[in-house]
């Protein structure tokens, strides 16, 4: 636990110079401040919720967390899991779900497993990554189209009946605004993106919707200052119900935020985050936002970025953007309402357009088949029915691809039983061996149930011999699936009354074996430690066996 726990060393940097800091925390803040705003509102629990959460979330994960440079809040991802949550227990449902999946993680982060995630396979993070920028694209369109109410209980069937609202009914203001203000985010990001353009471009649409009144639907009322909701939330006779949705938000917490805080020590040098402490940093964080009214939060790739690109040296800038974000809650609440949410449709369309790396979507395509299927299935079931799903049918496909490649290593050789000193003695003495019906074979690879019933077809189909040789020395792996496979194979070649010998069995394996009966019947008279005593052994049996049927 004193592993997990904030040490003197992470502040003492922030201290002695904390000028490129403070920086960094108030451009990342005002980066942050409309994505919670439109991610609050995507998940169904208002603006005031998305502002919470990243005040709340991201000074805790700040202090807690193991990533210097980590910026945590509402994110478009975790946004994706939560509207159907929403939708089926309400708001109620949503903060219980994200208090237990913060408790879910401070256990995942004692038990040690935050590692787990270097073994996430790059075509799924890269399907559902481009899966989530599609998903956040379709959850704009009502308000990107001034559609106020869009029915379905998926993201794009509510897409579609805004489209279908939306010509039935154009009305092309709300539309107008979304697109310039998402052209105003690229365009000006491209250009200098250390400016902020989202919060220049959304500051603009608000002044303009007011000066020239304009038929647009804003945000609302925004609560001035932090309310904590009654604790009427956490019902327990919901709990049962709530805990596999919990679960799932506590695996895409876990996984977004570890990948965001790998990217992070990608673009700085020499850091390296501490995997453990930030799924703990991010369970804290996660059980105290909904006292708060807070969505569950997660590490933010996109606001993480900023962070470190904005020249952040410690946690203080992430502490500094949560505080901001603060004072913007207490100070400014009033000039919140008025944002309209086309604004808001349109920073989120933007941040969807800079999410996708084509790059890296056309070189996973080109590696090879396998994996460009495993990225469009991700892709495609993120879409259609959620996050959790998609990750563990792409993982499901990557790991039956892999045992697919793994069981091709397998092989089954028939090799020479004697060393080629002289070709012309080798080929005589080979040429006595087969005339006493002796062959040998070699046994390469892992022998496990992907791979054993290849063996169970070759090796039981040899024919016109009386004594086999299973060399055992090269199997890199057997399970019980394989031992029971080589059993029947072995079974039905003694019925054939065709002796079997082994030889290089390692210890392991010999108990593996014996543990279910699957050594030749011969049992320790017929294992040799090396192959020319099976040889020898093989030589003296021969005659005995040439008057029996093979």
């Amino acid at each position: 636990m004193r592993a997990l726990l904030p040490s003197w060393s992470d502040w003492r940097p922030a201290l002695r110079s904390p000028g490129a800091d403070l920086l960094s925390g108030l451009i990342v803040a005002l980066v942050a401040l409309p994505l919670a705003l439109g991610f609050g509102i995507s998940s169904g629990l208002g603006a005031a919720a998305g502002l919470a959460t990243a005040v709340i979330a991201g000074a805790i994960a700040a202090v807690f967390g193991g990533s210097r440079f980590q910026v945590t809040g509402p994110t478009g991802a975790m946004t994706v899991v939560l509207v159907p949550i929403f939708h089926q227990h309400g708001a109620s449902g949503v903060l219980a779900v994200g208090l237990l999946a913060g408790i879910v993680l401070v256990g995942l982060s004692v038990a040690g497993v935050g590692r787990a995630v270097r073994y996430m396979p790059a075509p799924v993070i890269e399907g559902f990554t481009a899966g989530i920028a599609v998903v956040i694209a379709l959850q704009q369109f009502p308000s990107a189209l001034g559609i106020a109410h869009a029915h379905g209980e998926k993201v794009w069937q509510s897409a579609a009946d805004a489209v279908s609202q939306f010509f039935a009914q154009p009305h092309f203001l709300a539309l107008g605004i979304a697109l310039v203000v998402a052209a105003i985010v690229l365009i000006g990001g491209r250009l200098m993106p250390k400016l902020p353009f989202a919060v220049l471009a959304v500051a603009a649409a608000t002044v303009a919707a007011r000066v020239f009144d304009l038929d647009v639907a804003p945000i609302g009322t925004i609560p001035s200052g932090l309310q904590a909701p009654a604790l009427g939330f956490l019902h327990p006779d919901q709990l049962g119900s709530l805990l596999a949705p919990a679960l799932a938000v506590a695996a895409l917490a876990a996984l977004e935020s570890l990948l965001s805080a790998t990217a992070a020590d990608a673009m700085a040098v020499g850091t390296r985050h501490n995997p453990d402490r930030e799924l703990f940093g991010q369970g804290l964080a996660n059980i105290v936002a909904p006292l708060f009214g807070g969505v569950p939060a997660t590490g933010a790739i996109a606001r993480t970025a900023v962070n470190v690109r904005s020249g952040a040296r410690t946690r203080l800038a992430a502490l500094i953007h949560a505080a901001i974000l603060a004072a913007i809650i207490y100070l400014a609440a009033p000039l919140v309402a008025y944002i309209p949410l086309a604004a808001l449709a349109g920073v989120l369309l933007a941040t969807t357009a800079r999410m996708v790396e084509t790059a890296s979507l056309a070189a996973i395509a080109r590696a090879s088949k396998g994996d460009a299927a495993i990225m469009v299935v991700t892709f495609l079931v993120t879409v259609a029915l959620d996050l959790v799903s998609a990750v563990a049918v792409g993982v499901g496909i990557a790991v039956l691809l892999a045992l697919r490649a793994v069981a091709k290593e397998a092989r089954l050789h028939q090799i020479p039983l004697t060393p080629p000193v002289d070709d012309t003695d080798h080929l005589t003495e080979e040429h006595d061996l087969l005339h006493d019906h002796i062959v040998a074979y070699r046994l390469d690879g892992p022998l496990f149930f992907a791979a054993a019933h290849r063996f169970l077809l070759e090796l039981a189909e040899v024919s016109d011999v009386h004594v086999v040789i299973l060399r055992m020395s090269h199997i890199t792996a057997l399970d019980t699936t394989g031992a029971l496979v080589l059993k029947d194979a072995i079974g039905k070649l003694e019925h054939r009354h065709i002796v079997v010998l082994m030889s290089g069995l390692r210890e392991d394996h010999r108990r593996r074996l014996a543990a279910i009966g699957a050594l030749p019947t011969g049992g320790a008279d017929h294992l040799f430690d090396h192959t020319p005593d099976a040889i020898a052994c093989a030589r003296y049996l021969a005659p005995t066996l040439a008057g029996s049927t093979p």
